[in-house]
């Protein structure tokens, strides 16, 4: 007797131990949940009033009890359950698809046609149904996983009742493929609020699957019209449903639509936003990104949700085995995935408020981190913009925020196309790749070879303003863009060259120095073309002046810029000089060179060359003439000989201008003395 107790215990116990329970009518029926809801919206369409309370409330008493109902932890066993053991499980789907559709059908008629309801009403149905084909979107999203065309069919008729079928593309082929990368735009990055995230995610839905059908086509050598382009459905479904409200309603029943397509939507975005929030793919040194992981999604396990949203809790099961369905999602702990801190619909109420939302789960990514990426200490590359917008160039910027000056690092999240020069030809043949020499020492003085040949010798002055020019543009100002987005390509790969000891502070400085003559003479030439040509004698000269003057800039230098011309028609080269200003104070703005011109910033008198060495004769300053001595020409309008007369000038005006005498004492005094005292001389 006492044996036989003995082994019932054990039975009970190894029953208890039992990870798995069977598929059956009795396991499957609580996912017949969703399915009371339909009752409900009947009610409410057909008698209004209080009545439209009822599905609110099912809402909400289903996300009270979701805690209290308690867990669901166990798993259906994938290995050993055949086909026909879910048939209970895909029937219940099957009902839900073909009940919500009949009883979206009937709601509209009766909230557009019947007429015994008011505005107000027909508004909170409008919601109502809204929150109802949140439900279709998760039968749908498991119908557009199976095999049989027609079940990916009814799945694609529901997503097209809320007007959003491009998802079936789009959830498929490009969140699967690129899921917790930079390429998915429906997994947010640590930081990014839902409100940020909502938009760009939308508009991501439609033009990603365009472009994959798209390119899907190409691959196949077919026209992207061509018949088998599975947009001609999503259009056709789509027009279909909006073409029956407005049959229905006319306009309010086109609006009564968009509201329940709107509140389905946020809805569904909000899921999608919970479900990856801070979780990353590390990418490999071979350039691809780790396999997906049940770790690359949130989990959670509780039992209604479960019923009520076929098992989409389980989402980590779900990206290991997307084509599994919904009945064998497997449950993860949280030694397999991070787990959320709550139920689905707490976290969907978080998730509105951005900074409870990041005070809540910020720390969790981060202990996620550390839990399954124990061996990777900085996360910074992966948390910037420059990642988000090119996650190919993750080593590239991976090393430039960990090695390089901040001002860098900053460019690079600003202006992340930056990282598409390291690309070109230019920088790799100068960059030459490791192991090419005997050792790391040949390697290095090779590449600080070859960039010291090139950025201070074969890339000089007259090239870049030759390399500017083969940039086809119509006006001064698309001239000035195109100079203006050359240097900043130029000064980036010069940083980097800095950065990796290609070449040194002296030759980068002076190589930045040629960029900002060539990009300053190139706008000025821009300018006189495009500027009304009258028969004018003289002409105008343009002097750097300052750290620019001496041919050895750094990023963020001043851009101060001397103008002086000869010619008795003053009004005309006044206007031409303001244009020049206009242009440069342009050119100034995002550019990594140059500081940016302050607006409203008083500029430089534009004077007369012989006005000017009045003024420097008889009151100029000693800083005015300070600037002079390092001033250089790097303009003059075309054939006029204003750079030599401009040279003379100089000369002149710092042998017998007023303020020599206090700019050398001054010079005397400095314990530094950073003038050019032989020019003075």
């Amino acid at each position: 007797m006492e044996n036989r107790h003995e082994a019932s215990g054990a039975r009970a116990g190894a029953r208890a131990r039992e990870p798995f329970i069977k598929p059956s009518l009795g396991n499957a029926l609580g996912y017949c949940l969703p399915l009371a809801v339909l009752p409900l919206v009947v009610a409410a369409v057909l008698y209004g009033g209080w009545w439209i309370a009822a599905p609110a409330v099912f809402f909400l008493l289903t996300d009270t009890l979701d805690t209290a109902s308690g867990l669901e932890e166990r798993n259906i066993d994938p290995k050993k359950s055949l086909e026909g053991e879910l048939f209970w499980y895909k029937l219940f789907t099957w009902v839900w698809a073909a009940l919500y559709v009949v009883t979206l059908v009937f709601a509209l008629w009766q909230i557009l046609v019947s007429g015994h309801l008011a505005a107000w009403e027909a508004l909170l149905l409008a919601v109502v149904l809204g929150n109802v084909a949140r439900l279709a979107l998760n039968a749908g999203h498991d119908l557009i996983h199976r095999r049989p065309a027609w079940e990916r069919r009814v799945g694609e008729f529901l997503q097209a009742s809320v007007s959003f079928p491009q998802e079936c593309t789009e959830h498929i082929y490009v969140h699967h493929a690129h899921v917790c990368t930079p390429k998915d735009p429906m997994s947010a990055p640590k930081g990014q609020s839902f409100w940020h995230y909502l938009p760009r995610s939308i508009a991501a839905s439609l033009t990603d699957s365009w472009r994959f059908e798209r390119d899907r086509l190409a691959r196949r050598r077919l026209p992207v019209w061509h018949y088998s382009n599975p947009f001609w459905r999503y259009v056709l479904e789509a027009l279909a449903w909006h073409a029956l409200a407005y049959w229905m309603g006319g306009a309010w029943g086109l609006l009564i639509f968009a509201i329940i397509c709107a509140v389905a939507i946020f809805q569904l975005r909000v899921v999608d936003y919970l479900q990856h929030y801070g979780l990353q793919r590390i990418r490999l040194p071979n350039g691809r990104f780790e396999r997906v992981q049940p770790h690359h999604s949130w989990s959670a396990a509780y039992k209604l949700s479960d019923w009520l949203y076929y098992n989409v809790q389980r989402h980590s099961s779900h990206h290991a085995a997307p084509g599994r369905l919904y009945p064998l999602l497997q449950h993860c702990g949280s030694e397999q995935a991070p787990q959320l801190p709550g139920s689905y619909s707490a976290a969907s109420t978080l998730v509105m408020f951005p900074r409870r939302w990041f005070r809540t789960m910020d720390p969790l990514v981060d202990q996620w981190r550390a839990h399954f990426y124990p061996q990777i200490d900085d996360w910074s590359a992966y948390d910037s913009p420059a990642f988000a917008a090119r996650p190919d160039s993750y080593e590239e910027i991976a090393e430039i925020l960990a090695n390089a000056p901040p001002h860098l690092g900053a460019w690079i999240n600003r202006r992340p196309e930056l990282l598409d020069s390291l690309r070109k030809r230019e920088f790799t043949d100068i960059d030459l790749p490791r192991g090419f020499g005997p050792d790391p020492e040949f390697e290095a003085i090779a590449r600080r070879g070859l960039a010291r040949v090139y950025w201070t010798h074969e890339m000089d002055v007259a090239e870049m303003k030759e390399r500017i020019a083969d940039y086809p543009a119509q006006s001064a100002r698309e001239r000035m863009e195109a100079a203006r987005n050359w240097s900043n390509d130029k000064a980036f790969q010069i940083g980097v060259h800095a950065m990796r000891g290609n070449l040194s502070p002296l030759e980068a400085g002076k190589a930045l120095g040629n960029i900002a003559e060539a990009t300053v003479a190139a706008v000025l030439e821009a300018v006189e073309e495009n500027f009304p040509r009258r028969r004018r004698e003289g002409g105008v000269a343009a002097a750097l002046l300052g750290d620019l003057a001496s041919g050895e800039a750094g990023p963020g230098a001043a851009l101060e810029v001397l103008l002086t011309y000869e010619g008795s028609d003053d009004r005309y080269y006044q206007a031409l000089c303001r244009r020049f200003l206009a242009e440069l104070r342009a050119l100034s703005r995002q550019n990594l060179l140059f500081d940016a011109i302050p607006r409203g910033q008083q500029e430089r008198p534009v004077r007369p060359l012989a006005d000017l060495v009045a003024h420097h004769r008889n009151s100029g300053s000693a800083d005015e003439l300070l600037e002079l001595t390092r001033a250089r020409c790097v303009f003059e309008s075309g054939g006029s000989g204003m750079r030599q007369r401009f040279a003379e000038a100089r000369r002149e005006i710092l042998a017998h201008g007023d303020a020599r005498g206090a700019l050398l004492a001054g010079l005397r005094e400095s314990p530094d003395g950073g003038a050019d005292t032989e020019s003075i001389r």
